[in-house]
């Protein structure tokens, strides 16, 4: 028996016959038990069956207990991913006593690990946005006529070694750890009441004055602002209005994921902030020489 947090189980030993059962009571109340067999008793005997129950917070250790029971603690689909980030991170905490803490040097961990592929996307963002006056003369020159738009904006992409599509590729991969340490810190009870500092008591629940979701909000409108602009109006509209959207829905993220995100964000708006700027620099070196 699941309570997100919390489980309850029976748990027969060996290969003993078993028979587990639910059923509806009156008053909306349900009940849930297990069936073993008895032994025959002779008259005037007693007789006695014995088994364990295990009922306290569901955690990944209770496969010490019983096998399969620390899967009670459900990571979703992901679990592949989030079980090895969960094991990182508990021993991040280990040595630094505090779950905030541990979730900030995990950030950093996993931003090293992707870095490679993050500072080959903003390479990429950076020239979009030295070529993005041609784009834009191409755009009026070729208004009327779509098929000879998009020809000529690949030539100059194809001209100036522009992956239109690279900036895309690490948020795509990085999808899946997202999503993966979101389950990690929604399902485990470590993080429950864990306090990270301040007015945070609770990593597990969402920040109750909403500073982190604002920070956020106000870090991802900086890297759209290092972005190159999309060539559809459309799109650039719903670029600007992105920051707004992730800081509405990240009010009812765990606080947790919110820093998470934070420092991830402050993290890839420095990384990309260098970056542009050096790759801006470059033509003006040879422009002057």
């Amino acid at each position: 028996m699941l309570q997100h947090y919390f489980v309850a189980a029976w748990l027969p030993q060996g290969n003993t016959q078993r028979e587990f059962y639910t059923k509806a009571l009156d008053n909306k109340l349900y009940s849930a038990g297990v069936i073993l067999p008895v032994s025959t008793i002779d008259p005037g005997k007693t007789g006695s069956v014995a088994i364990s129950l295990y009922a306290g917070p569901a955690q990944t250790s209770l496969n010490k207990i019983a096998p399969g029971l620390g899967l009670t603690v459900d990571y979703g689909w992901l679990t592949i991913i989030a079980t090895p980030l969960f094991w990182l991170l508990t021993l991040l905490h280990g040595w630094v006593g505090n779950w905030g803490v541990a979730i900030i040097l995990l950030t950093v961990l996993i931003k090293l690990v992707f870095f490679p592929l993050s500072a080959a996307s903003y390479r990429s963002m950076a020239k979009m946005r030295l070529v993005a006056p041609k784009l834009e003369k191409i755009k009026q020159q070729y208004a009327d006529d779509r098929e000879h738009l998009h020809k000529a904006m690949m030539e100059l992409y194809k001209t100036e070694k522009i992956n239109p599509l690279g900036g895309c590729l690490p948020v795509v991969i990085q999808i899946p750890v997202f999503i993966s340490l979101y389950w990690a810190i929604l399902s485990s009870v470590e993080l429950r009441h864990a306090p990270f500092f301040g007015w945070i008591n609770d990593l597990s629940a969402a920040d109750p004055y909403y500073v982190l979701p604002l920070i956020m909000g106000i870090s991802m409108f900086v890297q759209t602002k290092l972005n190159p602009t999309p060539p559809d109006p459309m799109q650039a509209k719903v670029m600007q209005i992105m920051p707004l959207v992730f800081s509405v829905v990240f009010f009812f993220f765990p606080a947790g994921l919110v820093l998470y995100s934070v420092v991830n964000n402050v993290l890839s708006i420095t990384q990309q902030w260098v970056i542009t700027r050096s790759v801006e620099a470059k033509p003006k070196g040879v422009g002057k020489a």
